[in-house]
């Protein structure tokens, strides 16, 4: 086996142990490998990898996707792209043109900004609502008690498709803390579903995207369709 692919190999048969103790299919899980500060000419190895198909790759800085998506944009295996930090609302310009799916809608007026800017590009954009499901000061999303809210905003804007929930787990040493922040985050997916008036692209929410290289197998528990792991991948980053 090539050694570069030596840590996607382990986190994929991570994936297909975890999803078979938790009685899961291992092809609902999707890896995205945050490739955040890996050059573009390694992550084109990963391209001929013979497990992932398709890649997909998430980054969470708009001109370093936008400048990888280019020099990618050739390969004959080219990645899907995943924009996974938070958005600026200047920066909506080099994003969108390259990415399949956003994870990090938080809020009304950056759903707002997607959507005119979509309408005139005459497209739309799959994103997932971003929740602070643990509540700290130190991470982006809305709140549990907000989430619902800001999904009936989105509902109203015909460019954007929710294709479900995005946080990030709760950073504790407390495996039972983590646990509870993933299990929020799938709660609030259920409430969701049951909610009058979506539209139907947006009633069926399939995904959860929860879970890093240190907590994805907890988030697969808890129900977890996209997980992000990249250092557990590519290597301690820079």
């Amino acid at each position: 086996m090539n050694t570069a692919f030596e840590g996607l190999k382990q986190i994929l048969d991570r994936i297909e142990a975890r999803c078979q103790q938790a009685g899961r299919d291992p092809a609902e899980v999707q890896l995205v490998m945050v490739s955040k500060t890996v050059p573009a000419e390694r992550l084109s190895e990963f391209l001929a990898n013979p497990y992932q198909q398709p890649c997909v790759f998430g980054e969470n800085k708009a001109q370093e996707l936008k400048a990888k998506a280019q020099a990618l944009s050739s390969h004959h295996a080219a990645p899907h792209w995943h924009f996974i930090g938070h958005l600026q609302s200047n920066k909506i310009k080099d994003v969108l043109p390259h990415i399949a799916l956003l994870h990090t809608l938080d809020r009304l007026s950056l759903a707002q900004k997607l959507q005119d800017k979509l309408e005139r590009m005459e497209r739309k954009l799959d994103v997932l609502i971003q929740v602070n499901a643990a509540r700290e000061d130190t991470k982006s999303g809305v709140l549990p008690e907000e989430a619902l809210e800001l999904l009936l905003r989105v509902n109203e804007m015909p460019q954007l498709v929710v294709q479900g929930f995005m946080t990030i787990g709760a950073h504790s040493p407390d495996e039972q803390e983590v646990k509870d922040s993933f299990k929020r985050l799938a709660d609030i997916r259920q409430q969701a579903r049951e909610l009058p008036g979506l539209r139907p692209e947006n009633q069926s929410l399939p995904h959860l995207s929860m879970g890093m290289s240190g907590d994805f197998e907890w988030a697969i528990e808890a129900g977890a369709t996209l997980v992000r792991v990249g250092s557990a991948i590519f290597g301690a980053r820079n």
